[in-house]
């Protein structure tokens, strides 16, 4: 209603006129606009941004003196099977259905959400830990036991589910977000159908959060090119004095401060996250770019260049072709290029890393085997590998000059090798005793400190320019 007086000539008020207009359907359509702006239109639970808002407010009265809680995360196992099979439309009626079966398992006061895709979250007001835990497993066996009928097909689903304690000191709200989305993940790299309690203190809790604080490091690295090439020499010994060195790119890390990070820091939460073929390419383009400013002559007088691929990256169907797409710019040649594989990678991507090996070998690349002897079965998978180089493992060559059964170990691998017609190479060299002993051995070529250390690339390729090669200091 609005209202507006009327007046005389001499302003005295004689009426007023009373204008009504029925409001229902704008306060109507108002409301439905709140309500969409806050809730699941398919479920008809709360959206991901209003449980942020509510959980923020119960952070905010727990540090005023208010009760406390837990923040569940649960996530269905194989709803990607179901739409897979079924179709998106049996997909949007199984998650109906879990909210209702959610709606019954959960109490009066609590806060259920669906938060994204397949993925349900409840904050249990006022609840302690263990409790909250007992109620996240009723949860799990109602939708363990739990059946979805489309059609002819009758499903089952399953549930993993994370928890964690909502208390004065649990953070933020993103440090609770991740804390229950860090226990969810672990419930599933578990087995999946499963409960992670996350307590306070919790070792593995503080090792995942710090494996996923570097996603973004690397990330990062790869797009700001925070990544730093290393080299190091790899040297002729006795049985190999007439032949050229060869030299191995390792990776580093250099952070905000300048400080240079080894890859042991960093390649755990990479491979943790499948991000070891963007690593790989980042190592092979700038290997590459750097390899492009050395002139021929230069690159005649060297073996080759050895780069690591992870097993991450050997089975991806992408890698391989993006390696001819580099290798076809023609600079280097293929031929000053060795590729470097574990033995474990090896013998567990058997079929990708022959296809692999084998396109590459007609390329004009080298491949060496890393880590060799380490595997239960290292002498039949070397039959079936096109490899130049076997590089020994570093545990076996390391006691040579004190060990019987290491100094047989390397005798026999180097004597396979040479009848396979493949080099060795020896690592772990870090004593002249060491040395000697291979040299007796007849190994080919040996990589340790004795020989040559790690290096910045880009010194050595100044070196290289300038006639030399980078030794150890």
């Amino acid at each position: 209603m609005t209202a507006a007086p009327l007046h005389d000539v001499d302003g005295r008020t004689t009426g007023a006129v009373l204008v009504f207009r029925d409001v229902t359907e704008v306060r109507a359509l108002a409301r439905e606009i709140a309500y969409q702006a806050t809730h699941d239109n398919m479920t008809g639970l709360i959206n991901r941004r209003e449980f942020e808002r509510q959980l923020q407010q119960a952070l905010d009265q727990v540090r005023q003196g208010g009760a406390g809680g837990a923040l569940c995360f649960l996530d269905l196992d194989l709803f990607k099977a179901v739409n897979d099979t079924c179709g998106h439309l049996a997909g949007d009626e199984l998650l109906r259905q879990v909210s209702l079966l959610l709606r019954k398992a959960v109490r009066g006061q609590d806060l259920l959400a669906r938060i994204g895709g397949d993925e349900f979250a409840v904050l249990l007001r006022g609840c302690a830990l263990d409790k909250a835990g007992e109620i996240a497993e009723q949860i799990r066996c109602t939708l363990r036991d739990f059946r979805f009928v489309w059609e002819d097909k009758r499903m089952a689903v399953g549930a993993s589910l994370g928890v964690v304690l909502v208390a004065e000191d649990s953070g933020d709200l993103n440090d609770v977000l991740r804390t229950a989305d860090l226990a969810c993940r672990l419930a599933k790299e578990e087995g999946r159908n499963r409960v992670q309690v996350m307590r306070p203190g919790d070792l593995t809790v503080t090792r995942r959060r710090h494996e996923m604080n570097w996603l973004q490091r690397i990330n990062q690295a790869v797009s700001e090119d925070h990544f730093v090439l290393y080299g190091q020499w790899i040297r002729p010994l006795a049985a190999s004095r007439h032949k050229a060195s060869h030299c191995e790119i390792l990776l580093r890390l250099r952070d905000e401060d300048g400080r240079v990070i080894l890859p042991a820091a960093f390649l755990p939460a990479a491979e943790r996250y499948h991000l070891m073929p963007l690593i790989d390419r980042w190592v092979l383009r700038a290997t590459l770019a750097a390899l492009r400013g050395l002139d021929a002559p230069v690159l005649e007088r060297l073996g080759c260049f050895t780069v690591n691929l992870s097993g991450q990256s050997i089975s991806d169907p992408e890698f391989l072709a993006f390696i001819v797409e580099e290798l076809e710019k023609g600079q280097p040649p293929a031929k000053h290029l060795c590729f470097e594989i574990t033995e474990t990678v090896a013998v567990t991507n058997l079929s990708s890393a022959v296809r692999l090996m084998e396109r590459l070998r007609q390329a004009g690349c080298r491949f060496a085997l890393d880590d060799f002897g380490s595997g239960a079965s290292s002498f039949s998978y070397l039959k079936n590998l096109p490899v130049d180089f076997l590089k020994i493992d570093g545990a076996f060559v390391s006691n040579i000059p004190s060990d019987a059964t290491d100094l047989a170990m390397v005798t026999s691998i180097n004597q396979v090798a040479h009848i396979m017609g493949i080099e060795t190479i020896a690592e772990y060299v870090e004593s002249a005793a060491i040395r000697e002993a291979l040299e007796a051995i007849g190994v080919g070529y040996g990589q340790g400190s004795v020989l040559a250390d790690a290096a910045p690339l880009d010194e050595i390729l100044r070196d290289l320019r300038a006639g030399g090669e980078h030794r150890a200091g």
